[in-house]
């Protein structure tokens, strides 16, 4: 589908800030069913645009929020570079995990009122994104969350203090969870994608769970870890999702 990729909005935030919230669209006519796209730590960099209008081309509106906006004016893109990594690290555990979930809100509010949207809602990220995609999924709102190697929730260290409940809440997902995994990613570690799984066998959650042989961030389309292959196959995996559980155009 031909899009609309220059399109963002400047939500308002409980601390008289501003959240900007790029948007990615069909230009064609009708109400598409919305994707709330989480980035990693680095914010909305090129690549994570790439990933945004190529799950808008399969007609949906996607909406990628600024995830460190209470830090950083609006706008900003941290680097893949060491400052870059340093800066996004230190932000991930100076903001508080309500502020995590009180932006997740207000986008999900924000794509649910989208004139192209249809408002059946989904969620997506990578790394950081991961996290916070499944943090949307607790909202009953979320009828699908695609978590792609997410960190921290094994270890339950997101956020200032580096104490989240995310894994203790796995009970409260009510939509279908999607989480692909690299094996070589040092990040999760075996025993932690165990300790995932296992919660969602506890908790009875409708869930889809594949690992592959990639290193961390092999969906990034630049530099030496990504996997073009890897990319085509999993993003296929979410886009199965999404269409088997949001529909499509109305």
């Amino acid at each position: 589908m031909i899009l609309r990729s220059d399109e963002f909005a400047d939500l308002s935030t409980a601390d008289g800030g501003v959240m900007r919230t790029h948007v990615f669209r069909p230009v064609a006519e009708g109400r598409f069913p919305g994707v709330v796209l989480y980035s990693e730590i680095y914010q909305v960099t090129a690549p994570i645009r790439r990933l945004a209008a190529f799950i808008a081309g399969h007609g949906y509106v996607v909406a990628v929020p600024e995830v460190y906006h209470e830090y950083e004016a609006p706008g900003t893109v941290l680097a893949y570079d060491k400052p870059g990594t340093d800066r996004g690290n230190d932000l991930k555990f100076a903001k508080q995990v309500s502020g995590f979930d009180a932006d997740a809100a207000l986008v999900l509010d924000y794509l649910s009122s989208h004139p192209a949207c249809s408002g059946r809602i989904g969620v997506a990220g990578v790394c950081l994104g991961g996290h916070l995609a499944y943090r949307a999924a607790l909202y009953p709102r979320v009828a699908a969350a695609a978590c792609f190697y997410p960190t921290d929730i094994h270890s339950a260290t997101l956020g200032a203090g580096r104490c989240d409940d995310s894994l203790a809440r796995i009970g409260e997902i009510a939509g279908e969870m999607l989480f692909v995994w690299g094996r070589q990613d040092p990040h999760v570690p075996y025993a932690g994608r165990q300790a995932i799984r296992e919660a969602l066998e506890a908790a009875a959650t409708v869930y889809e769970w594949h690992e592959v042989n990639a290193q961390h961030a092999f969906l990034r389309d630049e530099g030496p870890r990504y996997d073009p292959a890897l990319f085509v196959t999993t993003t296929g995996w979410m886009l199965g999702l999404f269409a088997r559980v949001m529909g499509g155009r109305v």
